[in-house]
């Protein structure tokens, strides 16, 4: 804060019309210091030189299992029909392969909930962790 002493009558002191810089210079020479000390810091401390080789990138594309159940309920899996009695027995192989493969379940709006428990149950008791339900968004949102 600075003072000033300017002529004039004792009861009505005059404002100051200066900004005092010398705070603000000090905060720019604090963050000029500190930039120059950490600019070094993000360059790579010692070069590398890695070895070349002409390899292809591997393709890790996670297996999808698709089981459609219909409002019948009726199931289908890879678009192949499926009875009840089969599906544990093509869970299980799927989920054999080693892949840990991912269930996409597309279930029809009109299923009973208990046709849908039965699935996820029969998929969990095959040994198939990733459930994913598929929907279609809202027509109007």
């Amino acid at each position: 804060m600075g003072f000033s002493m300017r002529q004039g009558p004792v009861s009505q002191p005059q404002p100051m019309a200066e900004i005092n810089m010398i705070p603000l210079v000090d905060v720019m020479l604090v963050l000029l210091v500190i930039f120059i000390i950490t600019a070094p810091l993000m360059q790579q401390a010692a070069p590398v030189d890695l070895p070349q080789v002409s390899a292809s990138a591997l393709e890790d594309k996670p297996r999808v299992l698709r089981v459609a159940l219909d409002a019948g309920g009726a199931v289908q899996v890879d678009e192949q029909a499926v009875g009840w009695e089969e599906v544990p027995t093509v869970l299980r192989a799927a989920a054999a392969d080693g892949a840990d493969p991912e269930l996409q379940l597309y279930a029809d709006r009109r299923t009973a909930y208990e046709q849908v428990a039965r699935l996820i149950a029969a998929a969990q008791d095959a040994g198939l962790a990733r459930i994913a339900f598929v929907t279609e968004p809202l027509a109007n949102p």
